[in-house]
């Protein structure tokens, strides 16, 4: 049964003294589903076995919940007899509630940078890799565990770019932010990436404790037009919960109560405060009138609630209390002294500001990141809209807290789909790499691939969702246009009127265009990866043949080669070709592509005008008749037989000798 219920238990619960006293203290004032426990704790202190630190939850009048950090302890009368049990407890409701929702944000924090849809990498004072999230380690083929630990300049930047990314860093980690910095960044598998960078100072308590690079792959984008955060810091709290320090003041300011806990708080040892003017010897010369009211006040009777009490410890750090002080009453009903019953709220007041900073950091990190990122709440309606978002979007932060995300921004196509996505998100489930047209008057203004993960609240709950993306409108551009250049390409070479073959590194074939099939009668059916110069090069030339295609997958192309080719049916064809290197989209040769000229006829025309030619000269050369020819000048260039007989002159004599002046008289 309870037989003390003081002031403070009162208030905090709500049932006054009169309302607890003979009351069974488990059975009305404990919630059915920890009667147990307490119970235990209880029967151990009235068998004098007393019980430190433990947390006592309890309910109040109006249904409002706390729990205490308790001391159970046995007490006795004169004889020693165990009378009952004596609870000093210590509220540490709010304690509990920043610690969970110190966590919660440090989860939030942790979550956003893992599963951000854009690359997050943290380092060291040293350069050494702190932090490497899913993106980066998707982007570089480096997974978190082959990252962390290692230089990021020694390991991931080429020796051109060490020199400017060193700097970088170096000025972050002085405290100067980089915007908009282009890092290249090499793959595991010796590509290049380049990331659109902000590098963010991170600091602990005010000293600066690394970097963390919060980017935009702009590697796609990079290549199309040649040819895209955080984020925040790993903080990690611990609060130390310590029972109620507990000291006394007699009516003149002498301390005469000195407990542990005190003891623990401050270094000074009861012997050595006990007798000593409080305010002068443990208060800071500046705070003494205020301490002193306080006192002052409890001394004529007025009991003290909630008095932030700055204590110095022996070694002159500072530790704050949250004091109620309580009038003492000697045997008259006198005031003899103060009580003063405190809680240490040192790493609560600390934890608090550290919790001020990290969502101070969350916030300018969302709202300057270069991604895109917004927030919306469990009914859907926009709580964050950031500066890259409202770039993007065409729709200022103002204009877009507070309304429904799907019914304000998202067409009525997609209305049905970005809903399931928050859906999802809302009830815990991640979705990655969601596609999202942000419309404004009836025109895209943009294109986001998306990644939505759930917001939780101080106690895990979930209180709405984040969504970070990645502004693909131009890359998704960039693709159409190849995709339209590609199948124009395409029907180019099918369409065009010469024949035009390709083949992949292997010597197979992967064109063959309507010309090539009407030319030598077989379809691109019947050659698509067959080996162009095992299956349709005559033995004889193959090696020649083959030493072309190789010289052309190596980057050196031969033009006007004679490629001899036979057809299905037997027919012999000779083109005139040109053997041009292929190559990918990232510059490594894929194939050969083969553009040719049919010069069969040609050659059979030249042929033949060379045996008219040939037939023709010997024809001059045995005539029975002196012939000659000059040339314009006069020259001799021709001399047949008969000439040389008639006159005498070989023709080696006359080959090259002017006419008229050597030959003919005056």
């Amino acid at each position: 049964m309870v037989t003390e219920w003081n002031r403070k238990a009162a208030y905090m619960l709500g049932f006054s003294k009169e309302e607890t006293m003979g009351k069974n203290l488990v059975q009305n004032f404990i919630q059915p589903e920890n009667q147990d426990s307490v119970t235990a704790v209880l029967k151990k202190a009235l068998s004098g076995q007393e019980t430190a630190n433990y947390e006592l939850p309890l309910i109040s009048k109006h249904g409002e919940r706390y729990t205490v950090l308790l001391n159970a302890t046995t007490r006795r009368d004169g004889k020693g007899q165990i009378t009952g049990v004596v609870g000093v407890g210590q509220d540490i409701t709010e304690l509990n509630q920043v610690m969970a929702e110190s966590k919660n944000v440090a989860d939030d924090l942790t979550q956003l940078i893992e599963t951000a849809n854009a690359p997050i990498f943290g380092i060291d004072t040293e350069g050494n890799i702190s932090e490497w999230n899913r993106k980066t380690a998707e982007i570089t083929g480096w997974s978190k565990k082959e990252a962390l630990g290692t230089n990021l300049v020694n390991n991931f930047i080429q020796v051109d770019y060490k020199k400017s990314v060193s700097e970088v860093m170096r000025k972050a980690l002085e405290g100067e932010e980089t915007s908009n910095y282009e890092l290249p960044l090499f793959t595991k598998g010796g590509t290049e990436r380049h990331i659109l960078l902000n590098a963010t100072t991170r600091r602990s308590n005010g000293k600066v404790i690394g970097v963390v690079g919060v980017g935009q792959d702009i590697t796609e984008l990079k290549e199309a037009s040649q040819r895209v955060q955080r984020i925040a810091d790993d903080l990690t709290r611990l609060i130390e919960t310590a029972n109620a320090p507990i000291f006394e003041v007699d009516i003149d300011g002498k301390v005469t109560e000195w407990n542990a806990k005190v003891t623990a708080v401050t270094g000074y040892t009861k012997s050595e405060t006990l007798g000593k003017d409080f305010i002068k010897s443990y208060i800071q010369l500046d705070l003494r009138v205020s301490v002193s009211e306080m006192l002052h006040r409890a001394l004529e009777g007025t009991v003290v609630a909630d008095f932030e009490l700055p204590l110095f410890t022996k070694n002159g750090e500072r530790r704050e209390l949250l004091l109620n002080a309580t009038p003492r009453q000697g045997e008259q009903g006198s005031i003899v002294g103060a009580l003063c019953v405190g809680q240490d709220i040192t790493a609560l007041n600390q934890q608090k500001t550290e919790a001020m900073r990290i969502a101070a950091d969350l916030s300018c990190i969302i709202e300057t990141a270069n991604a895109p990122i917004f927030g919306v709440d469990i009914q859907g309606c926009v709580t964050e809209w950031n500066l890259m978002l409202a770039k993007l979007s065409k729709f200022s932060k103002e204009e877009a807290l507070g309304k429904s995300l799907v019914h304000h921004f998202i067409t009525e196509s997609y209305q049905e789909g970005v809903g399931h996505v928050l859906l999802n998100a809302l009830n815990g489930e991640e979705t990655s790499s969601f596609e999202l047209p942000l419309m404004k008057q009836g025109e895209q203004q943009a294109i986001v691939l998306l990644n939505a993960t759930a917001r939780r609240g101080p106690r895990g709950e979930v209180v709405g969702a984040i969504c970070v993306g990645q502004d693909i409108t131009e890359i998704n551009a960039m693709k159409e246009e190849q995709q339209r250049t590609a199948e124009d390409l395409s029907r180019l070479i099918d369409n065009a009127n010469a024949p035009i073959f390709g083949i992949d590194l292997n010597g197979m074939l992967n064109e063959w265009n309507k010309k090539a099939a009407d030319l030598l009668g077989y379809t691109k059916e019947e050659t698509m990866g067959q080996h162009l110069v095992n299956n349709f090069i005559q033995l004889e030339n193959r090696e020649s043949v083959n030493l072309v295609l190789q010289k052309a997958l190596s980057g050196v192309e031969t033009h006007n080669y004679e490629l001899p080719l036979v057809s299905k049916f037997g027919k012999r064809y000779t083109v005139l070709l040109n053997a041009t290197t292929r190559r990918s989209a990232n510059g490594q040769i894929s194939g050969v592509v083969g553009v040719g000229q049919d010069i069969t006829d040609l050659n059979q025309a030249l042929a033949e005008s060379k045996y008219i030619a040939e037939d023709l000269q010997r024809f001059i050369e045995t005539a029975n008749a002196p012939i000659f020819g000059i040339d314009t000048e006069g020259y001799v260039t021709e001399w047949n037989a008969k000439a040389s007989s008639l006159l005498g002159y070989s023709k080696s004599e006359a080959m090259g000798k002017h006419l008229v002046q050597s030959f003919i008289t005056e």
